[in-house]
């Protein structure tokens, strides 16, 4: 039975595939078109997983797992780990994330025991209204033409969320947090093949001189990224960095970095921007409630709206455990489906739009939507459904690319951070200031903010609105003691990855590592993928069979967990990807 939570906060290197195809949400969403190509996909390596008895660390890149690690020997909380981590991936990953983005966070605080939810996704300017991604003709923009330059910036909002939790859970000084990071972007990191064949492989990365300047040379009759193995350095971000870690983030919000971020939005010369002075100056991070329900024994809680993952990853599992069905793998799909009808129609901002929050996780809300399910065929349509505070609502998609980040940390104190951070589409805006990439999250609103009959939708651009998110961090209970913290990059699909591995470790008893590393099913509206030499052909035939158009596909995943046992601490990290566990 599921129900909600009544935790209150105390405050508040392997061969690159790239994926050219966007699966379909319920309605005909940007991210089908051909032209967009998110970050891409790893061939599968070994399980990565480690045991430790006191503090773990899990993120995307081994520099900023070190850099965790070392804060957490210092006697470092979880949140100051998660800071110094954060600051080393927006210089080894920078494709996927940094102090240019935002974010969604999850902190426990073992002695309070108390759950929270840190809200530090952007804003839109003020200046941006629901006609921001229309054309002259009235159309909605390509893509491209929206992503790439200023007009797609929102005001950053990871560095304010950090610095807000940091103050609230911090044991470490501020400054001290920025040292790894400053010390790598001066000494230097070899570009690995991931970022390597990112910057060969994405369109339209080195549009901007500061980015061709950085990452590439002229190389024979072209341009070329850097080798593989090439030691980057960025004397920029360091500047940047140590700037932030004298003068705090207020430098980045109200001080000379605030302006020239301004600065480098407006005046971009691919698409300009409207971002102010006075957008940056009102940016404020938000502490929240965590959105909880049951699942079998277990209470799992993830973040509330904007982000759309916390109560679509809930929805699945807990239709899942009303339905009838044989086939696991059917009903993950259906739950799947119907979930992703709700998620597409309901969510948006809560602070413009009614969001049914609670009804989207209520028990026999979830109950009636499982009874739809049928053992033995495919529904053929999955309408969204009318929760319990549920307004008028007009469904509507966007593209939400993959290139995110997720970590996983535990101190020695047992306080958790389970945190996903992006900056979109890989390499963000393709805007670079200070040695660091600006985010295109304005294009994760809804292009058109009216549907064909003229009725608004909810997900539309307006000014100081934080577009919806699918990041979906979460931490799992049982007897009120906190067991799992996990997540996942990979836009829309970071729903299934983590909904899916949830339900392989809870339900079906599969060790972390194995439930990770295990071959992934999306199921986000039309179409089914299941990643590719991961299901044998027996499986498909039966899916199929009950009317699933299956289609093989590789997945970008990048799940990051750990695991909180009796004795000790379980870590993994998605073999797709560059990640590492570490740990004392």
């Amino acid at each position: 039975m599921l129900r909600l939570s009544s935790y209150l906060p105390k405050r508040k290197s392997a061969r690159l595939i790239l994926l050219l195809w966007f699966t379909a949400l319920a309605t005909q969403s940007l991210a089908d078109k051909a032209e967009i190509a998110p970050e891409a996909a790893s061939d599968i390596g070994s399980v990565k997983t480690g045991r430790y008895a006191n503090a773990a660390a899990v993120t995307a890149n081994p520099h900023a797992t070190d850099a965790a690690r070392r804060i957490l020997q210092q006697g470092g909380a979880a949140i100051d780990a998660a800071i110094a981590a954060q600051l080393v991936l927006g210089l080894v990953e920078p494709q996927s994330s940094g102090i240019g983005g935002g974010a969604f966070m999850l902190h426990w605080e073992a002695e309070q025991r108390a759950l929270s939810s840190w809200n530090g996704r952007e804003t839109a300017p003020a200046a941006v209204d629901e006609a921001y991604f229309l054309g002259a003709d009235g159309d909605a923009m390509s893509f491209f033409d929206a992503v790439i330059g200023g007009h797609s910036v929102g005001v950053p909002g990871v560095l304010a969320m950090l610095d807000a939790a940091h103050k609230a859970h911090g044991k470490l000084p501020w400054a001290a947090l920025f040292q790894p990071a400053i010390e790598l972007a001066e000494k230097g990191f070899a570009i690995s093949p991931r970022l390597h064949t990112l910057l060969q492989r994405m369109p339209k990365v080195a549009v901007n001189p500061a980015i061709r300047e950085y990452f590439f040379e002229e190389r024979g009759d072209g341009l070329e990224p850097k080798p593989v193995g090439h030691v980057l350095k960025n004397h920029d971000y360091a500047r940047t960095l140590r700037t932030l870690a004298d003068k705090g983030a207020d430098e980045f919000y109200r001080g000379k970095l605030a302006e020239r971020i301004v600065r480098a939005v407006r005046r971009d010369p691919n698409r300009q921007g409207q971002m102010t002075l006075a957008d940056m100056t009102r940016y404020r991070a938000q502490q929240n409630t965590a959105v909880c329900a049951d699942f079998l024994q277990y209470r799992v809680c993830g973040a509330p709206p904007p982000s759309s993952g916390g109560t679509t990853v809930l929805a699945i599992l807990g239709m899942m455990e009303h339905a009838r069905v044989s086939d696991w793998r059917h009903g993950f799909i259906e739950a799947s489906r119907l979930a992703f009808a709700d998620r597409n129609h309901y969510l948006a901002d809560p602070d413009f739009v009614t969001v049914p929050t609670a009804g989207l996780v209520a028990a026999d809300y979830l109950a009636s939507r499982a009874a739809m399910i049928d053992s033995d065929r495919r529904l053929a349509e999955v309408p969204a459904g009318t929760p319990a505070g549920a307004p008028p609502r007009v469904t509507a998609a966007s593209p939400e690319l993959p290139s995110t980040t997720h970590l996983s940390i535990v101190d020695r104190w047992g306080n958790i951070v389970s945190m996903t951070s992006s900056i979109e589409t890989a390499f963000g805006s393709r805007v670079m200031v200070g040695g660091f990439l600006l985010n295109n999250q304005l294009t994760d609103f809804s292009f058109a903010p009216k549907d064909d009959n003229g009725t608004l939708i909810a997900n539309r651009p307006q000014g100081g609105k934080r577009p919806r998110s699918s990041m979906a961090p979460v931490m799992v209970f049982q007897d009120g003691e906190p067991i799992l913290a996990l997540g996942s990059p990979g836009g829309a699909r970071i729903i299934d990855y983590v909904a899916l591995s949830l339900y392989r470790v809870l339900a079906l008893g599969q060790a972390l590592g194995d439930a990770i590393a295990a071959g992934h099913i999306v199921a986000m509206g039309g179409r089914v993928e299941v990643e590719k030499g991961r299901f044998p052909q027996v499986e498909q035939a039966a899916l199929k069979a009950l009317g699933h158009p299956v289609s093989e596909a590789d997945q970008t995943s990048g799940l990051h967990g750990i695991l909180l046992r009796g004795d000790g601490l379980v870590g993994a990290a998605d073999p797709r990807r560059e990640g590492a566990v570490s740990g004392y």
